[in-house]
């Protein structure tokens, strides 16, 4: 039996809701929809395709389109019957709809021009998915002890689908952000830049992979899989980046590869032994 709605559950879809909206306004922003500059051309173009070595390839930035497209999936979702008092749905509400208006205000950051401000705010956007994941962690933890029945297909497929990917993602862009924003401070690597940047590329690969290790057993295949093809979508782009363009860099380009295969095989492996 569905537990009954309380005021406090609407409330978090509407806020959800609204917050959804607010992303994708944010994001017609961001490609210039209405007459600003794209993030790639804004503060200057530091976060361009070729101002970093640690800068994605253009392509990579399509993922956004499927992001946006499983949160309004997900916004759906959570007005379907039985969902508003679901502890899934409790669980991650807020956070979710944190999230989406944090994302809104990196564009608006990006900008105006405030590439060091953004480096917070994409770090709180990053701390709230963490605990998007941490709580989807620990429901299905749960269920596995026999305390809760935790999600249908749909809600693993669209929830931790989606929001696997959004922290996958957002990982690999927090490292292209941090970079740029130390550009735009003057440091362009202490006249070793690829191997500054394959050393921060080697902490991606640690992330990534212990995220896969957390979330083995404990996180749904979508959410696991979904944050590391994320991962491994963004740094392969990354390396394809530094083999084109105007910034060369084949040494980073590897150790980006590199990262994204460490990446791919520890979530596989993991996931077998956790079967």
């Amino acid at each position: 039996m569905s537990r009954p709605a309380a005021r406090t559950d609407r409330a978090r879809q509407v806020a959800v809701t609204l917050s959804y909206v607010v992303c994708v306004v944010g994001s017609m922003i961001g490609v210039g929809v209405f007459g600003g500059t794209p993030i790639q051309g804004a503060a200057g173009g530091l976060l361009g395709a070729d101002a970093t070595h640690l800068a994605p390839a253009s392509p990579a930035f399509s993922v956004w389109s499927l992001i946006y497209l499983g949160l309004g999936a997900y916004t759906v979702v959570q007005w379907l019957p039985g969902r508003a008092a679901d502890r899934r749905h409790r669980a991650i509400g807020w956070p979710a709809a944190a999230s989406m208006l944090l994302n809104a205000a990196w564009i608006l950051v990006v900008q105006a021009g405030l590439v060091a401000l953004s480096v917070a705010v994409i770090a709180a956007l990053l701390a709230v998915l963490v605990l998007v994941f941490l709580r989807l962690r620990g429901l299905r933890s749960a269920r596995r002890h026999g305390r809760l029945v935790s999600g249908s297909r749909l809600d693993r497929l669209v929830v931790d689908g989606t929001f696997g990917a959004y922290l996958g993602w957002v990982s690999v862009a927090t490292v292209a952000n941090v970079a740029a924003a130390l550009l735009g401070a003057g440091f362009t690597g202490a006249g070793a830049p690829q191997a500054w940047s394959v050393g921060v590329l080697a902490v991606a690969a640690a992330v990534g992979a212990g995220l896969a290790l957390a979330g083995a057993g404990r996180v749904s295949a979508a959410g696991r899989y979904g944050v590391a093809a994320a991962m491994v979508w963004g740094l392969v782009w990354i390396g394809v980046g530094r083999t084109q363009g105007d910034l060369l860099a084949p040494v980073t380009a590897y150790a980006a590869w590199a990262a994204a295969a460490v990446i791919a095989v520890v979530t596989l492996r993991a996931r077998r032994r956790s079967a």
